[in-house]
């Protein structure tokens, strides 16, 4: 038996092939990469966005007006107005009202007189928010039923009764 290899040109190895990077796989990969850190940064900022009643707006650490922010107060009795798609109302909280504008129609059980928590930023004397809470969770009354009784001993006459 013969063992030598042949020589010919046709059993001859073919060369290495060289790997093709494209330039389309490295603008996807850079693209997912960006949209995650996107998304990763939006979760994240939602995250520390402080908590505060509508009295606590620039007076308490981490509820100054240049910031973003979260406010709790009730809707105040006669002030809910809606026009070209945008509602404005007050909120307030132990005596201290806060103008609030957000764009669209904030649904559910929105109404006067009960509670809401605004997220948002306050733009000179108006906050404009960006989302409206209603209802709080089970987990929420469990772990803050002082500050939604707080805000509901002010509610409104209509609630009173």
């Amino acid at each position: 038996m013969d063992l030598t290899p042949r020589t010919s040109a046709d059993n001859a190895p073919l060369a290495p092939r060289k790997r093709k990077t494209t330039w389309t796989t490295i603008v996807v990969l850079v693209a997912i990469v960006v949209a995650g850190g996107v998304i990763v940064s939006q979760f994240l900022t939602s995250a520390i966005d402080y908590y505060c009643n509508a009295d606590e707006v620039g007076v308490r650490e981490g509820c100054e007006a240049d910031r973003r922010i979260r406010i709790q107060g009730t809707v105040d009795e006669g002030s809910l107005e809606s026009a070209a798609g945008s509602t404005s109302f007050s909120l307030s909280f132990n005596d201290v009202t806060i103008n609030v504008v957000y764009e669209g129609d904030p649904g559910g059980i929105f109404q006067e007189c009960i509670p809401v928590v605004a997220h948002g930023r306050l733009v000179g004397d108006t906050f404009e928010a960006n989302r409206i809470e209603v209802r709080h969770s089970n987990e929420y009354m469990a772990e803050n039923g002082d500050r939604v009784t707080d805000a509901e001993a002010k509610a409104c006459s209509q609630q009173t009764g």
